[in-house]
């Protein structure tokens, strides 16, 4: 098990999940932003069933990342609750784990 995470979230627009992307970057939260337009969502919401056209972003990151990064997507999000789900990187190649250790802020020790 590595230390790192894949996390998610969906936006209603591709401008939206570009500047969410671009300032995560920016920021070092997150060493790669994936951005994935298309994706259809059906969902539960106030009580209605809703079918929306989304995008799919896709942040790589560290676990010790995922506070600081959840709350600059709550930050620049539009939606009242945006999806935020992290998945763990069990193993992977450690070329590219180390480039993302390059790439992030230093680590940042959890309580």
């Amino acid at each position: 098990m590595t230390n790192k995470i894949v996390v998610q979230t969906t936006c209603g627009s591709e401008a939206d999940a570009r500047r969410i992307a671009r300032h995560l970057v920016e920021l070092r939260l997150a060493a790669c932003v994936a951005i994935t337009p298309g994706l259809i969502s059906t969902y539960h919401w106030k009580g209605a069933i809703e079918e929306d056209q989304e995008c799919l972003l896709t942040m790589k990151t560290r676990r010790d990342l995922f506070a600081p990064l959840a709350a600059e997507v709550r930050k620049l999000h539009s939606y009242e609750v945006p999806e935020l789900i992290a998945l763990p990187i069990v193993d992977g190649a450690e070329s590219y784990l180390d480039w993302m250790d390059a790439e992030l802020q230093p680590p940042i020790e959890l309580p």
